[in-house]
């Protein structure tokens, strides 16, 4: 079923991608528009291998050498799981999530691109306008009744003969590099942090609601420990080259700050919404109080509560312990 819905938005961004979508009106006086026209220091093509093809290999690979004494002393995540079908349900869950993550924000934004068409900041080099003929393409603006005033021309004025040029230059707004850019690599850098444990110790002050007004409900020196820097490092690697790649958007003239801007909240917004979908964090409380997520995927969901479930239930498994069942994606369930 994920891996469905994620197709499905994949394939309907892939057809908006591809038709021509609305091309708004421009002035030949805009400066905005009048940047020269270079090339992409990230392709399309990089940007998929960095943003996808590589936190997909990451997480099939660290999902696979999972020891079996993690699995086997954990009390948290897949229970009632073998070993390797944990395995196989936290490599599951990460691609899921992954494509997820990209697939909304490549809906969301080929949409975008389509309805708004703004110019890119290199137009005017990519158009190379008709400057002999100005008044066949007029569209409006102040310039029409007032004599010195800017006008506004449509896109027929240009005379690129390339379409697939002039069709890219009214994609400014979203960026759609930086938008995959941080739905695929913001979700790396979670699942990773996730996996390690790489949180902020808690700063909760120990007292239960027994104790709320007493001394704490355990000793400072069993709280939680910063991780290592370097794992900090390892897991902000991610990041870091997301906002390379958005600001290689701007110096090449591709984009306006707005613009990247824009997609960066989308790809963020994608990236949170589909870790959260399918995966805990090591500090996550879900059902007991003293029960944390321990960083490992949600459960599967069971047959019967595949698609939906009755008003004011639980969630989407079958119950607390999911030994004995057959779940929906990975079968009969058992040690």
């Amino acid at each position: 079923m994920g891996q469905g819905i994620a197709m499905d938005r994949s394939y309907i961004g892939g057809i908006l991608y591809k038709i021509t979508g609305n091309q708004h009106a421009f002035s030949l006086d805009d400066p905005n528009i009048s940047y020269p026209l270079y090339s992409d220091t990230f392709s399309i093509t990089v940007v998929g291998i960095l943003a996808l093809a590589v936190p997909a290999v990451i997480i099939m690979v660290l999902s696979l050498l999972i020891p079996t004494s993690t699995i086997t002393a954990s009390g948290h995540g897949t229970r009632g799981l073998s070993p390797t079908k944990s395995r196989l349900w936290e490599w599951h869950t990460g691609w899921l999530g992954l494509c997820l993550s990209l697939a909304g924000a490549f809906f969301v934004v080929s949409g975008l691109k389509d309805i708004v068409g703004k110019p890119r900041p290199d137009f005017l080099a990519r158009c190379n306008p008709d400057l002999s003929n100005i008044s066949a393409h007029l569209a409006g603006g102040l310039g029409l009744r007032r004599e010195g005033a800017a006008v506004l021309v449509r896109a027929s004025i240009c005379q690129n003969t390339d379409a697939a040029v002039i069709k890219d230059g009214f994609a400014a707004f979203p960026s759609g590099h930086s938008s995959f850019a941080w739905a695929g690599l913001l979700y790396l850098s979670l699942w990773l942090c996730a996996k390690f444990a790489i949180i902020p110790p808690s700063h909760r002050t120990g007292h239960s609601a027994l104790t709320r007004n007493g001394p704490p409900a355990y000793p400072l020196t069993s709280r939680p420990a910063a991780p290592p820097l370097y794992l900090l490092l390892i897991a902000t690697i991610p990041v870091g080259l997301a906002l390379c790649i958005c600001a290689t958007r701007y110096s090449d003239y591709m984009h306006a700050g707005w613009d990247i801007m824009s997609a960066t909240i989308i790809g963020i917004f994608f990236a949170c919404l589909s870790f959260r979908w399918y995966h805990t964090f090591p500090s996550m409380r879900l059902i007991s109080p003293t029960e944390d997520g321990g960083g490992w995927a949600f459960p599967p969901r069971s047959r019967s509560h595949a698609l939906w479930v009755a008003y004011g239930s639980r969630g989407y498994a079958e119950n607390d312990n999911i030994s004995g069942y057959e779940d929906l994606e990975l079968g009969p369930v058992g040690h």
